[in-house]
Protein backbone atom coordinates (compact mmCIF):
# COMPACT_ATOMS: atom_id res chain seq x y z
CA UNK A 1 0.00 0.00 0.00
CA UNK A 2 2.77 2.38 0.96
CA UNK A 3 4.53 1.62 -2.33
CA UNK A 4 1.45 2.61 -4.33
CA UNK A 5 1.11 5.92 -2.48
CA UNK A 6 4.76 6.83 -3.12
CA UNK A 7 4.49 5.86 -6.76
CA UNK A 8 1.33 7.94 -7.17
CA UNK A 9 3.04 10.95 -5.55
CA UNK A 10 6.01 10.67 -7.87
CA UNK A 11 3.77 10.38 -10.92
CA UNK A 12 1.80 13.46 -9.83
CA UNK A 13 4.99 15.43 -9.29
CA UNK A 14 6.20 14.42 -12.72
CA UNK A 15 2.89 15.47 -14.20
CA UNK A 16 2.96 18.83 -12.45
CA UNK A 17 6.55 19.39 -13.60
CA UNK A 18 5.58 18.47 -17.14
CA UNK A 19 2.77 21.00 -17.05
CA UNK A 20 4.91 23.74 -15.44
CA UNK A 21 5.24 26.80 -17.68
CA UNK A 22 8.93 27.60 -17.99
CA UNK A 23 10.39 31.03 -18.58
CA UNK A 24 7.76 33.25 -16.90
CA UNK A 25 7.93 35.47 -13.85
CA UNK A 26 5.47 35.29 -10.97
CA UNK A 27 3.82 38.52 -12.18
CA UNK A 28 2.96 36.85 -15.54
CA UNK A 29 1.61 33.57 -14.14
CA UNK A 30 -1.95 34.85 -14.29
CA UNK A 31 -1.76 34.75 -18.11
CA UNK A 32 -0.73 31.09 -18.09
CA UNK A 33 -3.38 29.49 -15.90
CA UNK A 34 -4.20 26.18 -17.50
CA UNK A 35 -7.48 26.20 -19.38
CA UNK A 36 -8.77 25.07 -22.75
CA UNK A 37 -7.39 28.02 -24.65
CA UNK A 38 -4.61 30.62 -24.38
CA UNK A 39 -4.97 34.26 -25.40
CA UNK A 40 -1.77 35.84 -26.68
CA UNK A 41 -0.77 38.59 -24.24
CA UNK A 42 -1.07 41.22 -26.97
CA UNK A 43 -4.64 39.99 -27.55
CA UNK A 44 -4.01 39.20 -31.19
CA UNK A 45 -4.82 35.50 -31.22
CA UNK A 46 -6.48 32.66 -29.30
CA UNK A 47 -4.81 29.23 -29.42
CA UNK A 48 -5.33 25.89 -27.63
CA UNK A 49 -3.47 25.82 -24.32
CA UNK A 50 -1.61 22.68 -25.43
CA UNK A 51 0.30 24.83 -27.92
CA UNK A 52 2.01 26.82 -25.14
CA UNK A 53 5.73 25.97 -25.06
CA UNK A 54 5.31 23.40 -27.83
CA UNK A 55 8.38 24.78 -29.63
CA UNK A 56 6.29 26.41 -32.33
CA UNK A 57 5.63 30.14 -32.43
CA UNK A 58 1.92 30.93 -32.74
CA UNK A 59 1.70 34.43 -31.16
CA UNK A 60 3.26 37.45 -32.87
CA UNK A 61 4.51 38.74 -29.53
CA UNK A 62 6.11 35.36 -28.72
CA UNK A 63 4.09 35.01 -25.51
CA UNK A 64 3.07 31.39 -26.28
CA UNK A 65 6.72 30.23 -26.19
CA UNK A 66 8.30 31.73 -23.05
CA UNK A 67 10.25 28.55 -22.35
CA UNK A 68 11.55 27.68 -25.84
CA UNK A 69 13.57 29.35 -28.55
CA UNK A 70 10.80 29.13 -31.15
CA UNK A 71 9.80 32.82 -31.23
CA UNK A 72 12.33 35.49 -32.39
CA UNK A 73 10.74 38.10 -30.11
CA UNK A 74 10.42 35.80 -27.12
CA UNK A 75 11.94 36.32 -23.68
CA UNK A 76 12.95 33.72 -21.12
CA UNK A 77 12.77 34.58 -17.44
CA UNK A 78 15.65 33.41 -15.24
CA UNK A 79 14.29 33.01 -11.71
CA UNK A 80 17.80 32.84 -10.23
CA UNK A 81 16.65 32.20 -6.68
CA UNK A 82 19.25 33.68 -4.31
CA UNK A 83 20.49 36.20 -6.87
CA UNK A 84 19.01 38.80 -9.21
CA UNK A 85 16.37 37.50 -11.65
CA UNK A 86 16.51 38.75 -15.23
CA UNK A 87 15.29 38.09 -18.77
CA UNK A 88 17.32 36.69 -21.65
CA UNK A 89 16.35 36.41 -25.34
CA UNK A 90 14.56 33.12 -25.89
CA UNK A 91 17.03 32.31 -28.67
CA UNK A 92 19.53 31.47 -25.93
CA UNK A 93 17.38 28.71 -24.44
CA UNK A 94 19.03 25.30 -24.80
CA UNK A 95 21.85 26.72 -26.91
CA UNK A 96 24.55 24.98 -24.91
CA UNK A 97 25.64 28.14 -23.03
CA UNK A 98 24.66 28.74 -19.42
CA UNK A 99 23.03 32.18 -19.22
CA UNK A 100 20.92 31.82 -16.07
CA UNK A 101 22.86 31.22 -12.87
CA UNK A 102 20.21 28.67 -11.82
CA UNK A 103 20.79 26.73 -15.12
CA UNK A 104 17.06 26.94 -15.96
CA UNK A 105 17.75 28.03 -19.56
CA UNK A 106 19.55 24.77 -20.38
CA UNK A 107 16.91 22.31 -19.17
CA UNK A 108 16.99 20.27 -22.36
CA UNK A 109 20.55 20.48 -23.64
CA UNK A 110 23.68 18.39 -23.38
CA UNK A 111 25.35 20.96 -21.12
CA UNK A 112 25.28 20.40 -17.36
CA UNK A 113 25.23 23.87 -15.78
CA UNK A 114 25.99 24.46 -12.12
CA UNK A 115 23.64 26.56 -10.01
CA UNK A 116 25.86 29.47 -8.94
CA UNK A 117 23.10 31.82 -7.78
CA UNK A 118 23.78 31.43 -4.08
CA UNK A 119 27.48 32.27 -4.41
CA UNK A 120 26.74 35.24 -6.67
CA UNK A 121 24.02 36.41 -4.31
CA UNK A 122 26.36 36.11 -1.35
CA UNK A 123 28.96 38.28 -3.08
CA UNK A 124 26.34 40.84 -4.07
CA UNK A 125 24.87 40.92 -0.59
CA UNK A 126 28.35 41.55 0.85
CA UNK A 127 28.87 44.32 -1.71
CA UNK A 128 25.49 45.87 -0.95
CA UNK A 129 26.16 45.63 2.77
CA UNK A 130 29.43 47.49 2.26
CA UNK A 131 27.66 50.10 0.15
CA UNK A 132 25.01 50.56 2.82
CA UNK A 133 27.69 51.00 5.49
CA UNK A 134 29.35 53.58 3.28
CA UNK A 135 25.99 55.27 2.77
CA UNK A 136 25.25 55.36 6.49
CA UNK A 137 28.68 56.82 7.27
CA UNK A 138 28.38 59.24 4.36
CA UNK A 139 24.98 60.45 5.57
CA UNK A 140 26.39 60.94 9.07
CA UNK A 141 29.27 63.00 7.68
CA UNK A 142 26.88 64.85 5.39
CA UNK A 143 24.81 65.96 8.37
CA UNK A 144 27.96 67.32 9.99
CA UNK A 145 28.86 69.19 6.80
CA UNK A 146 25.32 70.59 6.58
CA UNK A 147 25.63 71.95 10.13
CA UNK A 148 29.08 73.34 9.33
CA UNK A 149 27.72 74.78 6.08
CA UNK A 150 24.96 76.66 7.90
CA UNK A 151 27.47 78.07 10.39
CA UNK A 152 29.90 78.96 7.60
CA UNK A 153 27.12 80.67 5.65
CA UNK A 154 26.18 82.76 8.69
CA UNK A 155 29.86 83.55 9.27
CA UNK A 156 30.25 84.73 5.65
CA UNK A 157 27.12 86.85 5.96
CA UNK A 158 28.46 88.43 9.15
CA UNK A 159 31.81 89.00 7.44
CA UNK A 160 30.03 90.72 4.56
CA UNK A 161 28.12 93.01 6.90
CA UNK A 162 31.35 93.87 8.73
CA UNK A 163 33.10 94.70 5.46
CA UNK A 164 30.17 96.84 4.35
CA UNK A 165 30.32 98.78 7.62
CA UNK A 166 34.08 99.21 7.18
CA UNK A 167 33.47 100.49 3.65
CA UNK A 168 30.96 103.04 4.95
CA UNK A 169 33.45 104.25 7.59
CA UNK A 170 36.21 104.47 5.00
CA UNK A 171 33.87 106.39 2.68
CA UNK A 172 33.41 109.03 5.40
CA UNK A 173 37.17 109.12 6.06
CA UNK A 174 37.82 109.36 2.33
CA UNK A 175 35.58 112.39 1.97
CA UNK A 176 37.22 114.03 5.04
CA UNK A 177 40.76 113.39 3.73
CA UNK A 178 39.81 114.71 0.31
CA UNK A 179 38.50 117.90 1.95
CA UNK A 180 41.65 118.27 4.05
CA UNK A 181 43.91 117.70 1.04
CA UNK A 182 41.94 120.29 -0.92
CA UNK A 183 42.36 122.79 1.93
CA UNK A 184 46.10 122.01 2.22
CA UNK A 185 46.57 122.48 -1.53
CA UNK A 186 44.61 125.74 -1.43
CA UNK A 187 46.69 127.04 1.52
CA UNK A 188 49.91 126.16 -0.30
CA UNK A 189 48.68 127.95 -3.43
CA UNK A 190 47.68 131.04 -1.45
CA UNK A 191 51.02 131.11 0.35
CA UNK A 192 52.83 130.79 -2.96
CA UNK A 193 50.79 133.63 -4.50
CA UNK A 194 51.47 135.87 -1.52
CA UNK A 195 55.20 135.21 -1.71
CA UNK A 196 55.25 135.84 -5.45
CA UNK A 197 53.43 139.15 -4.97
CA UNK A 198 55.95 140.23 -2.30
CA UNK A 199 58.86 139.05 -4.40
CA UNK A 200 58.06 141.46 -7.25
CA UNK A 201 58.61 144.55 -5.02
CA UNK A 202 61.63 142.95 -3.47
CA UNK A 203 63.20 142.32 -6.86
CA UNK A 204 62.79 146.02 -7.85
CA UNK A 205 64.48 147.06 -4.65
CA UNK A 206 67.20 144.49 -5.12
CA UNK A 207 67.79 145.83 -8.68
CA UNK A 208 68.51 149.34 -7.38
CA UNK A 209 70.74 148.05 -4.61
CA UNK A 210 72.61 145.82 -7.04
CA UNK A 211 73.35 148.76 -9.36
CA UNK A 212 74.56 150.88 -6.46
CA UNK A 213 76.69 147.99 -5.19
CA UNK A 214 78.44 147.65 -8.55
CA UNK A 215 79.15 151.40 -8.57
CA UNK A 216 80.65 151.34 -5.06
CA UNK A 217 82.57 148.06 -5.48
CA UNK A 218 85.45 149.63 -7.39
CA UNK A 219 87.87 146.68 -7.05
CA UNK A 220 85.09 144.13 -7.95
CA UNK A 221 85.89 141.79 -5.05
CA UNK A 222 82.22 141.22 -4.13
CA UNK A 223 82.34 143.46 -1.05
CA UNK A 224 82.43 147.18 -0.29
CA UNK A 225 84.98 148.61 2.12
CA UNK A 226 84.81 151.92 4.05
CA UNK A 227 87.45 153.41 1.79
CA UNK A 228 85.46 152.52 -1.34
CA UNK A 229 82.37 154.22 0.08
CA UNK A 230 84.40 157.32 1.11
CA UNK A 231 85.78 157.51 -2.34
CA UNK A 232 82.33 157.61 -3.95
CA UNK A 233 79.91 159.00 -1.32
CA UNK A 234 79.78 162.55 0.09
CA UNK A 235 78.42 162.66 3.65
CA UNK A 236 75.91 165.48 3.82
CA UNK A 237 74.63 165.50 7.35
CA UNK A 238 77.41 164.23 9.56
CA UNK A 239 80.87 164.33 8.04
CA UNK A 240 82.50 163.16 11.27
CA UNK A 241 80.34 159.97 11.57
CA UNK A 242 82.36 156.81 11.02
CA UNK A 243 80.62 153.96 9.17
CA UNK A 244 80.35 150.69 11.04
CA UNK A 245 81.52 147.41 9.54
CA UNK A 246 77.88 146.28 9.11
CA UNK A 247 77.11 149.36 7.14
CA UNK A 248 80.33 149.29 5.15
CA UNK A 249 80.86 145.55 4.41
CA UNK A 250 77.91 144.88 2.15
CA UNK A 251 77.79 141.57 0.30
CA UNK A 252 76.20 141.22 -3.10
CA UNK A 253 72.86 139.72 -2.11
CA UNK A 254 71.89 138.75 -5.61
CA UNK A 255 74.97 136.49 -5.95
CA UNK A 256 74.02 134.27 -2.88
CA UNK A 257 72.68 130.75 -3.68
CA UNK A 258 68.88 130.14 -3.35
CA UNK A 259 66.10 132.61 -3.10
CA UNK A 260 63.96 134.04 -0.41
CA UNK A 261 60.81 132.11 -1.44
CA UNK A 262 62.37 128.66 -1.11
CA UNK A 263 63.50 129.49 2.41
CA UNK A 264 60.17 130.93 3.53
CA UNK A 265 58.96 128.98 6.62
CA UNK A 266 55.29 129.52 5.79
CA UNK A 267 55.72 127.99 2.33
CA UNK A 268 57.72 125.08 3.75
CA UNK A 269 54.97 124.34 6.30
CA UNK A 270 52.22 124.56 3.66
CA UNK A 271 54.17 122.25 1.33
CA UNK A 272 54.73 119.67 4.08
CA UNK A 273 51.05 119.79 5.06
CA UNK A 274 49.99 119.21 1.43
CA UNK A 275 52.36 116.23 1.12
CA UNK A 276 51.10 114.70 4.38
CA UNK A 277 47.47 115.04 3.34
CA UNK A 278 48.23 113.52 -0.09
CA UNK A 279 49.95 110.53 1.56
CA UNK A 280 47.10 110.02 4.04
CA UNK A 281 44.52 110.30 1.25
CA UNK A 282 46.33 107.67 -0.82
CA UNK A 283 46.38 105.26 2.14
CA UNK A 284 42.64 105.67 2.72
CA UNK A 285 41.91 105.27 -1.00
CA UNK A 286 43.91 102.03 -1.11
CA UNK A 287 42.14 100.70 2.00
CA UNK A 288 38.75 101.62 0.54
CA UNK A 289 39.57 99.90 -2.75
CA UNK A 290 40.79 96.75 -0.93
CA UNK A 291 37.63 96.51 1.18
CA UNK A 292 35.40 96.97 -1.87
CA UNK A 293 37.28 94.20 -3.70
CA UNK A 294 36.77 91.89 -0.71
CA UNK A 295 33.07 92.77 -0.66
CA UNK A 296 32.77 92.02 -4.38
CA UNK A 297 34.57 88.67 -4.04
CA UNK A 298 32.47 87.64 -1.04
CA UNK A 299 29.20 88.65 -2.72
CA UNK A 300 30.22 86.60 -5.75
CA UNK A 301 30.90 83.57 -3.54
CA UNK A 302 27.64 83.97 -1.64
CA UNK A 303 25.75 84.26 -4.93
CA UNK A 304 26.58 80.63 -5.87
CA UNK A 305 24.08 77.83 -5.27
CA UNK A 306 25.64 75.62 -2.56
CA UNK A 307 22.70 73.25 -2.15
CA UNK A 308 19.46 73.46 -0.21
CA UNK A 309 21.32 73.46 3.14
CA UNK A 310 24.59 75.09 1.96
CA UNK A 311 26.18 71.65 2.29
CA UNK A 312 28.54 72.27 -0.65
CA UNK A 313 29.83 75.61 0.69
CA UNK A 314 32.88 73.99 2.31
CA UNK A 315 34.18 73.01 -1.15
CA UNK A 316 34.65 76.65 -2.22
CA UNK A 317 38.29 77.56 -1.80
CA UNK A 318 39.47 73.92 -1.81
CA UNK A 319 41.27 72.08 -4.63
CA UNK A 320 41.58 68.34 -5.28
CA UNK A 321 44.22 66.64 -7.44
CA UNK A 322 44.59 63.32 -9.27
CA UNK A 323 47.54 62.10 -11.34
CA UNK A 324 46.63 60.13 -14.47
CA UNK A 325 49.64 58.95 -16.45
CA UNK A 326 51.76 62.03 -17.25
CA UNK A 327 49.06 64.57 -16.31
CA UNK A 328 48.07 66.12 -13.01
CA UNK A 329 44.40 67.09 -12.92
CA UNK A 330 43.13 69.73 -10.49
CA UNK A 331 39.51 70.37 -9.57
CA UNK A 332 38.73 73.52 -7.59
CA UNK A 333 34.95 73.33 -7.03
CA UNK A 334 33.01 76.46 -8.03
CA UNK A 335 36.19 77.84 -9.58
CA UNK A 336 38.05 75.93 -12.30
CA UNK A 337 39.46 72.64 -13.65
CA UNK A 338 42.98 72.31 -15.07
CA UNK A 339 45.41 69.79 -16.55
CA UNK A 340 49.18 70.05 -16.03
CA UNK A 341 51.73 67.95 -17.90
CA UNK A 342 55.04 66.72 -16.51
CA UNK A 343 56.66 69.40 -18.70
CA UNK A 344 54.89 72.03 -16.60
CA UNK A 345 52.39 73.15 -19.25
CA UNK A 346 49.03 73.91 -17.62
CA UNK A 347 45.79 73.95 -19.62
CA UNK A 348 42.39 75.20 -18.46
CA UNK A 349 39.70 72.54 -18.82
CA UNK A 350 36.91 74.93 -17.88
CA UNK A 351 35.62 77.48 -15.43
CA UNK A 352 32.66 77.05 -13.09
CA UNK A 353 29.43 77.05 -15.04
CA UNK A 354 26.40 75.47 -13.37
CA UNK A 355 24.77 72.47 -11.71
CA UNK A 356 23.58 70.07 -14.39
CA UNK A 357 22.07 67.05 -12.63
CA UNK A 358 18.59 65.69 -13.45
CA UNK A 359 15.58 67.29 -11.71
CA UNK A 360 15.40 64.55 -9.07
CA UNK A 361 19.11 64.89 -8.23
CA UNK A 362 20.03 68.40 -9.36
CA UNK A 363 23.27 68.55 -7.36
CA UNK A 364 24.74 65.33 -8.79
CA UNK A 365 26.64 66.96 -11.69
CA UNK A 366 28.74 70.09 -12.23
CA UNK A 367 29.67 71.64 -15.57
CA UNK A 368 32.86 73.65 -16.09
CA UNK A 369 32.95 75.45 -19.45
CA UNK A 370 34.92 77.94 -21.58
CA UNK A 371 38.29 76.32 -21.02
CA UNK A 372 41.21 76.86 -23.37
CA UNK A 373 40.37 76.54 -27.09
CA UNK A 374 40.66 73.09 -28.63
CA UNK A 375 42.66 72.64 -31.82
CA UNK A 376 39.56 71.17 -33.51
CA UNK A 377 37.51 74.22 -32.59
CA UNK A 378 35.41 75.10 -29.57
CA UNK A 379 36.61 75.24 -25.99
CA UNK A 380 37.39 72.56 -23.45
CA UNK A 381 34.60 71.56 -21.04
CA UNK A 382 34.46 69.23 -18.03
CA UNK A 383 31.48 67.41 -16.52
CA UNK A 384 31.97 66.40 -12.88
CA UNK A 385 29.76 63.64 -11.45
CA UNK A 386 29.43 63.67 -7.66
CA UNK A 387 29.23 60.27 -5.96
CA UNK A 388 28.59 59.20 -2.39
CA UNK A 389 31.62 58.36 -0.26
CA UNK A 390 33.12 58.81 3.18
CA UNK A 391 35.96 61.00 1.85
CA UNK A 392 36.12 64.06 -0.38
CA UNK A 393 38.45 63.24 -3.25
CA UNK A 394 38.85 63.25 -7.02
CA UNK A 395 38.60 59.58 -8.06
CA UNK A 396 38.51 59.34 -11.85
CA UNK A 397 39.30 61.46 -14.92
CA UNK A 398 38.52 60.53 -18.53
CA UNK A 399 38.47 62.18 -21.94
CA UNK A 400 35.69 60.29 -23.76
CA UNK A 401 35.84 62.66 -26.73
CA UNK A 402 38.32 65.28 -27.90
CA UNK A 403 38.53 68.17 -25.38
CA UNK A 404 35.46 66.87 -23.50
CA UNK A 405 36.43 65.65 -20.03
CA UNK A 406 34.57 63.76 -17.32
CA UNK A 407 35.45 63.44 -13.63
CA UNK A 408 34.14 61.36 -10.74
CA UNK A 409 34.25 63.34 -7.52
CA UNK A 410 33.50 61.54 -4.26
CA UNK A 411 32.11 63.40 -1.26
CA UNK A 412 29.77 62.67 1.69
CA UNK A 413 27.46 65.52 0.70
CA UNK A 414 26.51 63.58 -2.46
CA UNK A 415 24.99 60.77 -0.36
CA UNK A 416 21.22 60.46 -0.63
CA UNK A 417 19.02 58.48 1.80
CA UNK A 418 17.34 55.42 0.27
CA UNK A 419 14.78 52.95 1.59
CA UNK A 420 16.01 49.91 -0.36
CA UNK A 421 19.17 48.95 -2.17
CA UNK A 422 18.70 49.74 -5.82
CA UNK A 423 19.37 46.88 -8.19
CA UNK A 424 18.89 44.13 -5.54
CA UNK A 425 15.66 42.16 -5.78
CA UNK A 426 13.62 41.26 -2.70
CA UNK A 427 14.11 37.58 -3.56
CA UNK A 428 17.69 37.88 -2.31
Amino acid sequence: MRFHVIAAALLWAAFVESRKIRGISSSYKRFYRERKSFLCIDGSKMIPFEQVNDDYCDCADGSDEPGTSACPRGRFYCTNLGFRPHYIPSSRVNDGICDCCDASDEYNSHVRCQNTCWNLGQKERAYVEGQMKTLDEGLRLKQQLIEEGVLLWREKQAQLRELQRAAEDLQIKLEEHRRRKHEADRLKEQTLKALKAGDKGLRHQNGTVSHLFQVLDSNKDGSISVDEIKAKVVLVHDEKRVLSEDEALIKDAHSAPGGLMSEDPHLKAADRAAEWEATDLKKVEEAYETVNMEISDLQKKLGIDYGTDWEYLFLNGECYKLKVYEYMYTLCPFNMVSQKSTAGVEVSLGKWGMWAGPPKNHYSQMVYENGEPCWQGGSRTTTVTLTCGTETALRLVKEPSKCQYTMDFETPVACQPVLKQRGVHSEL
